[in-house]
Formats: structure tokens, C-alpha cells, sequence
């Protein structure tokens, strides 16, 4: 299993919700965040505001993972290019849930 984390400007959850959906990833949670990172000084203000960024995750299998990343490689429909999606692939050495047994893996 494989976890994938995407992270994207706001304006591009339409284009991350739908590249999981061609991907058959039905369960996924998505998270507001505020962005810092580097680029011009706005001048009078001398700081640049905080990009309004998601991100979503995913368990997946290993195939699936591989699909996703190739699937972020290729997509260029990003609202702002000079903000792409990013994907990050991370192993999942095991999982555990809550219930009636107290420790279903899957």
C-alpha cells in the first residue's frame, strides 16, 4: 500500500477531484492550507500573501500509486501554471482500525 498526498492551489480542486475519480479512487479527504513560499516582494506591502492551497490523501496500492503520479506527470490543466500539482508517494508499512476486534488490518 501506498499513501499519495497531493498538493494543489484551491483554484485546481476541480482538476484534483477529477483526476482521483478517473483513477478509481473513491475515498480520499482533502484539507484547506495556507501556502508560504518564495517569489517577488509585492512592492509597498513587501510580503506576498499566502496561497490558498489543498491538500488530499489517499491509501492506495502499490499500482495505483503508480497510476496517480504518472496521471499528475501528465495532466496540464492547472489553473496556474506556475503552481503545479504536486504529488508525493509515501509507504504504508501498516494499517490498524478501530472495532469490534481492535486490530483489523487490511
Amino acid at each position: 500500500m501506498k499513501m499519495i498526498l497531493l498538493l494543489y492551489l484551491e483554484d485546481d480542486a476541480p482538476c484534483v477531484r477529477s483526476l482521483l475519480e478517473e483513477h478509481d479512487v473513491l475515498a480520499y479527504s482533502e484539507l484547506p492550507l495556507e501556502g508560504h513560499g518564495e517569489g517577488r516582494r509585492a512592492g509597498w506591502y513587501g510580503d506576498i500573501p499566502p496561497f490558498h492551497s489543498r491538500m488530499a490523501f489517499t491509501v492506495v496500492p502499490e499500482a495505483r500509486a503508480e497510476e496517480l503520479l504518472d496521471a499528475v506527470r501528465a495532466c496540464r490543466g492547472c489553473q496556474d501554471t506556475r503552481h503545479p500539482i504536486h504529488a508525493l508517494q509515501l509507504g504504508v508499512e501498516e494499517v490498524a482500525h478501530s472495532g469490534p476486534s481492535g486490530s483489523g488490518q487490511s
